[in-house]
Protein backbone atom coordinates (compact mmCIF):
# COMPACT_ATOMS: atom_id res chain seq x y z
CA UNK A 1 0.00 0.00 0.00
CA UNK A 2 2.99 2.21 0.27
CA UNK A 3 3.16 2.26 -3.47
CA UNK A 4 -0.48 3.37 -3.66
CA UNK A 5 0.26 6.25 -1.33
CA UNK A 6 3.32 7.22 -3.33
CA UNK A 7 1.33 7.23 -6.58
CA UNK A 8 -0.87 10.19 -5.60
CA UNK A 9 2.15 12.02 -4.24
CA UNK A 10 4.05 11.31 -7.44
CA UNK A 11 1.04 12.42 -9.49
CA UNK A 12 0.70 15.56 -7.41
CA UNK A 13 4.42 16.17 -7.75
CA UNK A 14 4.23 15.81 -11.53
CA UNK A 15 1.16 18.03 -11.63
CA UNK A 16 3.01 20.60 -9.54
CA UNK A 17 6.07 20.46 -11.81
CA UNK A 18 3.86 20.63 -14.86
CA UNK A 19 2.00 23.57 -13.40
CA UNK A 20 5.31 25.30 -12.66
CA UNK A 21 6.52 24.64 -16.21
CA UNK A 22 3.25 25.94 -17.68
CA UNK A 23 3.56 29.06 -15.51
CA UNK A 24 7.17 29.51 -16.58
CA UNK A 25 6.28 29.06 -20.25
CA UNK A 26 3.41 31.50 -19.86
CA UNK A 27 5.82 34.02 -18.38
CA UNK A 28 8.25 33.43 -21.25
CA UNK A 29 5.46 33.87 -23.80
CA UNK A 30 4.41 37.13 -22.14
CA UNK A 31 8.02 38.36 -22.12
CA UNK A 32 8.38 37.42 -25.79
CA UNK A 33 5.11 39.19 -26.60
CA UNK A 34 6.35 42.33 -24.82
CA UNK A 35 9.60 42.22 -26.81
CA UNK A 36 7.72 41.76 -30.10
CA UNK A 37 5.42 44.66 -29.23
CA UNK A 38 8.39 46.79 -28.21
CA UNK A 39 10.12 45.93 -31.50
CA UNK A 40 6.93 46.69 -33.38
CA UNK A 41 6.65 50.04 -31.63
CA UNK A 42 10.29 50.77 -32.41
CA UNK A 43 9.67 50.00 -36.07
CA UNK A 44 6.61 52.23 -36.01
CA UNK A 45 8.60 55.08 -34.45
CA UNK A 46 11.41 54.63 -36.96
CA UNK A 47 8.92 54.70 -39.83
CA UNK A 48 7.30 57.83 -38.44
CA UNK A 49 10.72 59.46 -38.02
CA UNK A 50 11.58 58.61 -41.62
CA UNK A 51 8.29 60.11 -42.85
CA UNK A 52 8.89 63.25 -40.79
CA UNK A 53 12.41 63.51 -42.18
CA UNK A 54 11.09 63.34 -45.75
CA UNK A 55 8.53 66.03 -44.94
CA UNK A 56 11.25 68.22 -43.41
CA UNK A 57 13.51 67.66 -46.42
CA UNK A 58 10.70 68.74 -48.76
CA UNK A 59 10.08 71.82 -46.60
CA UNK A 60 13.79 72.69 -46.67
CA UNK A 61 13.94 72.30 -50.45
CA UNK A 62 10.81 74.45 -50.82
CA UNK A 63 12.30 77.09 -48.51
CA UNK A 64 15.56 77.07 -50.46
CA UNK A 65 13.63 77.59 -53.70
CA UNK A 66 11.62 80.42 -52.12
CA UNK A 67 14.80 82.10 -50.88
CA UNK A 68 16.33 81.87 -54.35
CA UNK A 69 13.23 83.49 -55.86
CA UNK A 70 13.22 86.19 -53.17
CA UNK A 71 16.87 86.94 -53.97
CA UNK A 72 16.00 87.41 -57.65
CA UNK A 73 13.07 89.66 -56.73
CA UNK A 74 15.30 91.70 -54.40
CA UNK A 75 17.83 92.20 -57.19
CA UNK A 76 15.07 93.36 -59.58
CA UNK A 77 13.68 95.74 -56.94
CA UNK A 78 17.16 97.21 -56.44
CA UNK A 79 17.45 97.82 -60.19
CA UNK A 80 14.03 99.46 -60.19
CA UNK A 81 14.96 101.63 -57.20
CA UNK A 82 18.14 102.78 -58.95
CA UNK A 83 16.15 103.57 -62.11
CA UNK A 84 13.59 105.56 -60.08
CA UNK A 85 16.36 107.50 -58.30
CA UNK A 86 17.96 108.36 -61.66
CA UNK A 87 14.57 109.46 -63.01
CA UNK A 88 13.94 111.61 -59.91
CA UNK A 89 17.36 113.29 -60.34
CA UNK A 90 16.70 113.72 -64.03
CA UNK A 91 13.25 115.15 -63.21
CA UNK A 92 14.81 117.64 -60.77
CA UNK A 93 17.28 118.70 -63.45
CA UNK A 94 14.42 119.16 -65.93
CA UNK A 95 12.42 121.17 -63.36
CA UNK A 96 15.46 123.37 -62.73
CA UNK A 97 15.91 123.88 -66.47
CA UNK A 98 12.21 124.65 -66.93
CA UNK A 99 12.28 127.19 -64.07
CA UNK A 100 15.35 128.77 -65.56
CA UNK A 101 13.64 129.01 -68.97
CA UNK A 102 10.45 130.48 -67.49
CA UNK A 103 12.28 133.32 -65.72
Amino acid sequence: MASVESQPRFGQSVKGLLSDKVGSCSGDVMALTRQVLKGSRSQELLGQAARNMVIQEDAILHSEDSLRKMSIITTHLQYQQEAIQKNVEHSKNLQDQLRHLLK
